[in-house]
This record gives structure tokens, C-alpha cells and sequence, in this order.
């Protein structure tokens, strides 16, 4: 029998199965990058549940005396609230496998009253129905079995049972036959103060037969609980503060680990990516919507560009290049990177990549090798030169390396003033500063596996060396060395970073140029000069915006529209454009009209809403409602010459009052005080 030959995927299949795999590939990387940054602190909220633990076992007075106390972890998270469910996520499944099978996690949302919170811990807890006396449901016979009393006296049974059960199955440890019972607070600020303290109170009067312990999620500041609690309440808690890794922090790590890497293929281009940091920065602080951001571009990059079937690892790519389709490769034709390469070709090349689909093909082969070799490249020497700029005083190119890899995609970096600034600061650093930051730059390129960064990792090491030997032979003879000579290599920016003036600034820059232009050169300046011409020829090598490699269309998304469109969105606009043009949203031929009218076969508040839109700030009821008659008749058919149109019947009458009413519950109207037959016009302008 034949072997069946496997059968090729389409390119549509190639480009479905790319998307899923990167997105994949992301998620997992994202996730192991988001427990490695969060060990740390969820590490000391293990051993502070361990050791609370294990301090009620001791009969030690002191411990007796903190043993009347609720142990309490303020977990300070910060404001980028959207990220805190990942990390009690993991805060939960840690505290289950190593610490104890009691948690409880309640949120503010569910917990308006006393009663609800009593009842969410219980539930939680005890996995069982919990008594509420104002609900009245039916419930079968087995359920009833299983309800409990809503009160902490029934969890203390039910925790003395479950110890009990423990101790008898596995006595290994006390930590082991006393598991404590931990409630995590997710949103403190939220609470409401008096059900807050009043559950405290109650616990308070259980620690001696139940191992209470409390984590409470704070989003601001410590204080809160200051605030929220009197100190006849927050006495009963023994409390321990922890601090979790800013946000700005945790995103300055996933864009230097997950983005400014070559393993990751899709690209952002400027724009896009400024409307990514913008939303975050502006609006909610949030890394997990930042990602989100991420995932949205790449999904729609692999939807709306064909050619992103190359957009993946380079030995992939070169052989989807030869799959391309005469179709696709009109499409590389029409691409301007590619307009841009074709111009400066010699016409009979010309004539052969607009012609000639196989050199095509071959050309686009060397093209894609050429973009992977851009990037692996590219980001080496970006983190080269942020470890050199970030070191300066007032940070001439950003603190963080976002900003500097922004700049760098827009255009390019050296002809930027700022960059400039840099360089000359850079002259100005003494030796040790500056052999160490080499010797940084080197680590950094050093696990590079490209031959030109191998032999850039190699030359910096002949500098180093040449710095060295030179620092030897001035600290031989530095004794016999006039002080002139001396002052020439200390560091004049340490005389800078005292002076805190920008105008002071300027005027010490000007005066130490003019005086280096008079001066002969030492031989550690000589060195100096060497060591940054040689990185300012590695940026002017790599750093170029990637706006001049070629097909790099096929990496970069760039549509910074659509992103804002989706994550920045604006609900009155969308509603507004909903209510004016229905055929938008329902793709009714019968909706459809010109000029911005609404068709008599529209639903009845986009009736309702644009007759409104006619009136001034007073809204007459009656007029509003024989008008909206009148248009509804014309819906119908009627006849206009028949004496029932355009009256006013009960069927009318109540859809026009549901249509009233729905815009009140959008918040385009509201009922006034002045007329009562009227209402008060909310919105102005259209969309």
C-alpha cells in the first residue's frame, strides 16, 4: 500500500496556527514571569502564616499574650487593582498546598452586611450551605441535612471536627493538627468600617478555640486600617505589613524580559506601543490590561495582515516564503518598505523583483534574515546603552528603557539632543564609573549568539584591559605625579550632581568644553574618547528605527486606532452612534438612510432619541409624544389622510413610555422640578 502523503496547510491555517502558538507561547511566559515577581512577597506571607502557626503551640507567656491577637497581614498591593486577583490567585493556592486547607477569600461587592460576610466565610470555608432567615427557598431533604447556623460558634464545631479527623489520619506535626484558618480581604478600602469591625469583635471572642488568621488587600496606603478601624478594634489585631512590587517596576521587567527580546516575534510599532503605556500610565496602572493590549494587537495583526504568515522564528519564516501565493507577493510589492528597497535598485534589478515571482521569492528569503538579524541585534545594544544613560544625572534618555527604546522606534537616536547630552556627559566620568558600566555592557553581550555582538563582546574586554594597565601604571606613580595631572581624571560630573540648577548646569558644561578644546588630552581621556566612539558606532549600526528594514511590515503592528478603540472606550459615544445610525450595530436594510436620519422602521428609542434631539433643555411630554405618534404611523403604513393618524392609542402610548424611560436610564434626560409635564435635556452635541 502507498504511504499517504501528509497533507500542506493552507496559509490561512499557517497563520491561524502562528497566532495561537505565540499567543500561547505569551501567556505561558507572562504567567511564569508573574510567579517568579510575586515570590518573593507571597514566600513572606508563607512563613508569617507558618510562624503565627506555630506560635500558639508555645506556653510561653509572650506568646500567650499575642496568641489573644488576630494575626494580620496588611498586604499592600498598590492601585493597579485589576492585577490583585492574579496574585491572591496565588497567594490562595500556596496557602492550600503548604500552610493549611482553611481559606477564605471575600470581596467588599458581596459582603454589604454583617450577615452576608459571616455567611460568605462559612460557605467558603465549610463547603456547605449557610441558614439566612430572610431568604425563603425550598430546599430538598439532603440540603437541609447539610445547612449550618450562620454564626462562628457552628465553624468552631465544625473546625474542631475536621482537626480531630486530621490528627487521627496524620500526627506528623502540630502545625499539621492545628492548620490555621485563614480569611483574605481582598479590597479593605471597600469594606464597609462598621461590618468590618464588628466581624473583628466577634473573632476576637473565638481565638482561643479557633486559629483566626487575617490578610488584608490594600490598594493606597497602610493608614487605611487606621482609618477604617478604632484603636479598641485594631488592638485585637497583631499586625505585620508587607510590600509588593510597584507596578511600574513589575511592567519595566515584562517589557525588558517579554517585549525587548528576539524570541518573541510580533512587534509593536511607536504609536501603538505609546497607546499601550499611555492607558497604563493614565488610566488604571494595570500590567494584566497592559497585557491584554498586547494580546488584542496580536490577534488582530494576524487577522487583518495576510502577510503575517512570515511573522514567526526565522527558519519558519524562510519557508513560508516559499509558499507565498503570486497574490501574496503582489502584496510584498505594495508594501512601502519594499517600494522604498525596489527605488534604490539598478533598473534591470528593478524589473526583476516587480516581474519575476521565484527572485522575488529568493530576495524575501534574504529580506526576513536580514529583519531577524536587525533584532537580535537591536536589543543588546538598546540595554547597552540604557545601562550607560541611566547611570547619568537626570536621566538625558529616560530612566526607564521603554523610554528609550520609544525614541529609538520613532527615529533615529543619535540625532537626538538628548543623546547628545548623554554622550558629552559620558565624557565626563571618572574611571571607575566608567569601567564598570563596561564591564555591564559586556555581561550583557556576552550571551548574544551573533557574530557581530561576539566580536563586540570581544573588543570591550581589550578596552577594559587597556583601562586597567593604565590605572596601574597611574596608581605606580601617582605619587610622584603633579596635582594638575591628577585633577585631570577625577570625575567633573561629581561636581555636577551637587548642582541641582539647569542654568548652573549649562554654564559648567560650556566652561569644561571650552577648557578640554584648550587643553592637551590625558592618556586616560585619549581611552575614554575610544570607549564611547566605539558605542556611539554600535548604536549608529543597530539602533536605526525599524521603519528602515525591509518588510518589516510583516512583524510590526501598527494601527494605534483600533487598540484605542477597543481598551480605551468611550460608552457615550458608542451609545450615541447606536441611537442615530441603528443599521451600525443591526445590518438592516430597512434601517438603512442618508443624511443622518433615522428610518420610521427603527426601534422605538432611536425615535424617541432623535425627536429629542430636536428640543431645547425643556422637553414638553405631550409634544414629545404626538410627534413620536406621528412618526410611528408612518411606520406603520397608516394612511395620513385617515383620521386615526398620528393619534395618540394605549399601545402607543406605553412603548413611548418604555422608550422615555430607557433613556432616563441611559442619562439623557431627567424628570425636573420646574414643569412637571416636562423633562430636563442631559446631553448636548452629537457624536
Amino acid at each position: 500500500a502507498k504511504k499517504k502523503k501528509k497533507k500542506s496547510l493552507s496559509l490561512g491555517e499557517i497563520r491561524s496556527r502562528l497566532w495561537e502558538s505565540q499567543m500561547t507561547y505569551f501567556c505561558a511566559s507572562f504567567k511564569v514571569l508573574q510567579d517568579e515577581l510575586n515570590r518573593k512577597i507571597l514566600d513572606s506571607l508563607l512563613d508569617f502564616t507558618r510562624k503565627c502557626s506555630s506560635a500558639r503551640q508555645h506556653s510561653d507567656w509572650a506568646s500567650q499574650m499575642r496568641a489573644n491577637e488576630i494575626p494580620t497581614a496588611a498586604l499592600v498591593l498598590g492601585v493597579n487593582v485589576p492585577d490583585h486577583d492574579i496574585t491572591f490567585q496565588s497567594l490562595s493556592e500556596l496557602l492550600h498546598q503548604s500552610v493549611t486547607p482553611h481559606v477564605a477569600s471575600v470581596e467588599a461587592k458581596e459582603c454589604g452586611a454583617l450577615k452576608h460576610l459571616m455567611k460568605r466565610v462559612l460557605e467558603r470555608l465549610m463547603d456547605t450551605v449557610v441558614d439566612d432567615d430572610e431568604e425563603e427557598t425550598e430546599h430538598t431533604s439532603t440540603q437541609l441535612h447539610k445547612r449550618v447556623n450562620c454564626s462562628l460558634s457552628a465553624l468552631c464545631d465544625w473546625y474542631i471536627t475536621k482537626t480531630k479527623k486530621g490528627f487521627k489520619a496524620n500526627s506528623s506535626g502540630l502545625l499539621e493538627q492545628q492548620p490555621p484558618v485563614v480569611i483574605i480581604f481582598k479590597d479593605l478600602e471597600a469594606f464597609n468600617p462598621r461590618v468590618l469591625q464588628d466581624f473583628i469583635l466577634i473573632c476576637s471572642r473565638y481565638i482561643e478555640r479557633l486559629p483566626l488568621m487575617f490578610i488584608f488587600g490594600i490598594a493606597t496606603s497602610p493608614s487605611t486600617i487606621q482609618r477604617m478601624l478604632p484603636h479598641s478594634v485594631s488592638s485585637l489585631l497583631c499586625i505585620e505589613l508587607f510590600q509588593s512590587l510597584s507596578c511600574t517596576q513589575h511592567l519595566a521587567t515584562v517589557i525588558d524580559q517579554l517585549i525587548l527580546t528576539p524570541q518573541f516575534p510580533f512587534k509593536l510599532n511607536a504609536k501603538v506601543m505609546q497607546v499601550l503605556l499611555s492607558i497604563f500610565l493614565y488610566h488604571d496602572f494595570s500590567v494584566r490590561n497592559f497585557i491584554k493590549g498586547l494580546q488584542l494587537a496580536l490577534l488582530e495583526h494576524f487577522h487583518s495582515q495576510p502577510l503575517s504568515v512570515l511573522c514567526c522564528k526565522k527558519k519558519e519564516a524562510v519557508l513560508n516564503v516559499m509558499q507565498l501565493s503570486h497574490r501574496d507577493l503582489e502584496r510584498i510589492r505594495q508594501l512601502p518598505s519594499f517600494k522604498r528597497y525596489v527605488e534604490k535598485q539598478e533598473s534591470q534589478e528593478q524589473v526583476n523583483l516587480m516581474t519575476d515571482d521565484c527572485h522575488l521569492k529568493e530576495t524575501c528569503r534574504k529580506m526576513i534574515k536580514g529583519l531577524h538579524k536587525y533584532h537580535k541585534n537591536y536589543y543588546p545594544i538598546l540595554k547597552c546603552l540604557h545601562t550607560l544613560t541611566s547611570a547619568l544625572p537626570r536621566y538625558p534618555l529616560g530612566k526607564q528603557i521603554r523610554e528609550l527604546h520609544l525614541t529609538c522606534l520613532e527615529k533615529n537616536v543619535w540625532e537626538n539632543e538628548d543623546y547628545q547630552s548623554a554622550m558629552k556627559l559620558l565624557k565626563m566620568l571618572a574611571k571607575d564609573e566608567l569601567i564598570a558600566l563596561l564591564q555591564r555592557c559586556g555581561e550583557i553581550l556576552k550571551p548574544v549568539k551573533s557574530k557581530k555582538m561576539k566580536s563586540t563582546a570581544f573588543h570591550i574586554p581589550i578596552i577594559l584591559c587597556d583601562f586597567l594597565s593604565f590605572v596601574l601604571f597611574l596608581t605606580a606613580v601617582v605619587s610622584e605625579m603633579a596635582p594638575s595631572v591628577e585633577d585631570s581624571i577625577t570625575s567633573p560630573i561629581k561636581n555636577l550632581q551637587k548642582k541641582t540648577d539647569l542654568f548652573q548646569l549649562q554654564k559648567t558644561l560650556l566652561e569644561m568644553n571650552e577648557t578640554r578644546r584648550s587643553k592637551k588630552l590625558s592618556p586616560f581621556e585619549i581611552l575614554r574618547n575610544e570607549a564611547l566612539e566605539f558605542i556611539d558606532s554600535l548604536v549608529k549600526s543597530h539602533l536605526s528605527p525599524p521603519e528602515s528594514q525591509t518588510l518589516h511590515e510583516v512583524c510590526y503592528y501598527s494601527s494605534s486606532a483600533t487598540v484605542r478603540r477597543h481598551l480605551n472606550a468611550t460608552p457615550r459615544t458608542s451609545i450615541q452612534a447606536a441611537l442615530s445610525s441603528p443599521y451600525y450595530y443591526l445590518q438592516n436594510e430597512n434601517l438603512k438612510t442618508e443624511d443622518g436620519t433615522v428610518s420610521n422602521a427603527a426601534p422605538d428609542i432611536c425615535i424617541a432619541y432623535k425627536l429629542h434631539l430636536e428640543c431645547g433643555r425643556l422637553i414638553n411630554l405631550y409634544d414629545w409624544l404626538e410627534a413620536y405618534a406621528t412618526v410611528v404611523s408612518a411606520a406603520d403604513g397608516n394612511d395620513p389622510d385617515s383620521d386615526g393618524y398620528g393619534k395618540v392609542d394605549e399601545v402607543k402610548h406605553a412603548r413611548f413610555i418604555r422608550s422615555v424611560s430607557e433613556l432616563e436610564f441611559l442619562g439623557f434626560i431627567k424628570s425636573t422640578k420646574q414643569k412637571t409635564d416636562h423633562v430636563a435635556r442631559l446631553t448636548w452635541g452629537g457624536c
